[in-house]
């Protein structure tokens, strides 16, 4: 296990009716808030009045930044930190899933540097401030409400870019399952897939001695394989959705991590998906995922992905261990299934592979620090396998 230093700053206000807290959040951390939000769900289902009158009756000024894309922008950004100079804003309010958050730790970031957004993305070290983010969570996916990253996207140049800084933690976070209720199968199920690669990312990636945490992800993988499907057929019931509400923090916000650090190969390869083509992060995942997996699979990884089909599929037949591995991947694949996302980038609408070769030359960089490290061509033919 590798050595590590961890910590949380969140504080989580989790479970039904804690918005009531949100005011007092706000008043600690500044005095006029930014309304940061996406495509107007939030107002369709009530929870904009709800906040909007919870601040005003509380005293508490706003102004508002709507129109966050799925695959926020950093143009969106650049407009964020324009406004909060012009309005004196001193505390952020997202309000929606990791993009809306995303958008606002980028523009809590850029605020307190001089040029474009965009270069604070590309280098975490121009991060010397943010301003404090209270977040509001309406969306079981990405975990932005509970770690330290985001990841942007500039039209222009088709790049999707992570940045990460422990100043970028929220300070709060109001996390109530049941402003999950409204999210809709298809993005139920991307969200899970982006929360189970969350976890592979690291249960895969080979860093020994990490039995805990090991065993850890292997109970949220089962948490996600188990109410997925019930969230997507079932989108009011509430422990489905608090389990995966609460396992998506838990899945990135460091702690199954812990002496595990390594690249991310399979969200590098569907960065570039979701620049070149914007689809749906979580959707790219689930085609990605399983095509990744059979490709890495040798002698090297053979138990490892034994283990989990084991552990978590309970797979206990005496059949070999590249048998059981096989079995646990085609068995990822059906989760993904089962929740009703399409398999192939065919059925995503991608219909060209034009692009590809472009995209795992930016892909590569973030890929060859892992058990099995990918190389241009290897990732060109994952996405091969993937159409």
């Amino acid at each position: 296990m590798q050595n590590f230093y961890y910590s949380i700053p969140t504080q989580v206000a989790f479970g039904k009716g804690q918005i009531e807290k949100l005011p007092e959040f706000v008043k600690k951390c500044g005095k006029k808030a930014l309304l940061v939000y996406g495509g107007g769900s939030i107002k369709r289902t009530g929870l904009y009045d709800e906040v909007t009158e919870l601040l005003k009756k509380n005293g508490i000024p706003f102004a508002e930044l709507s129109g966050v894309e799925p695959n926020p922008r950093v143009t969106t950004v650049n407009k964020g930190v324009a406004l909060c100079r012009e309005e004196g804003i001193d505390v952020l309010l997202p309000i929606g899933g990791g993009s809306t958050i995303d958008c606002a730790k980028a523009i809590a970031a850029a605020y307190y540097y001089e040029g474009d957004a965009w270069d604070v993305v590309l280098d975490d070290n121009l991060i010397i401030n943010a301003l404090p983010i209270v977040s509001v969570l309406t969306l079981a996916a990405t975990g932005s409400e509970m770690d330290v990253f985001a990841v942007i996207s500039n039209e222009e140049t088709k790049d999707k870019v992570g940045m990460g800084n422990p100043l970028l933690y929220p300070k709060y976070s109001v996390m109530d399952p049941t402003y999950t209720f409204s999210v809709p199968p298809y993005q139920t199920a991307s969200g899970t897939a982006d929360i189970m690669s969350h976890i592979f990312e690291l249960y895969f990636n080979g860093v020994p001695g990490a039995f805990m945490q090991e065993r850890i992800m292997e109970a949220l993988l089962k948490t996600c394989i188990h109410y997925g499907p019930i969230a997507c057929e079932n989108p009011e019931d509430y422990d489905a959705r608090a389990n995966l509400m609460w396992t998506s923090s838990w899945a990135i916000n460091g702690f199954i991590g812990c002496g595990k650090g390594a690249d991310w190969p399979c969200h590098a390869m569907e960065h570039q998906l979701s620049a070149y083509y914007d689809v749906t992060h979580g959707h790219g995942l689930a085609v990605l995922t399983p095509v990744w997996m059979e490709y890495i699979l040798n002698d090297k990884t053979v138990k490892m992905f034994a283990d989990y089909g084991r552990n978590v599929f309970g797979i206990h037949e005496d059949k070999g261990e590249y048998n059981i591995a096989r079995d646990a991947i085609a068995m990822t694949k059906q989760v993904f299934v089962d929740m009703g996302l399409t398999t192939t980038l065919r059925e995503m609408g991608i219909t060209e592979k034009d692009k590809f070769e472009e995209m795992a030359e930016k892909a590569v960089v973030e890929c060859g620090n892992y058990i099995v490290p990918l190389t241009k061509e290897d990732i060109i033919e994952i996405y091969n396998r993937a159409f």
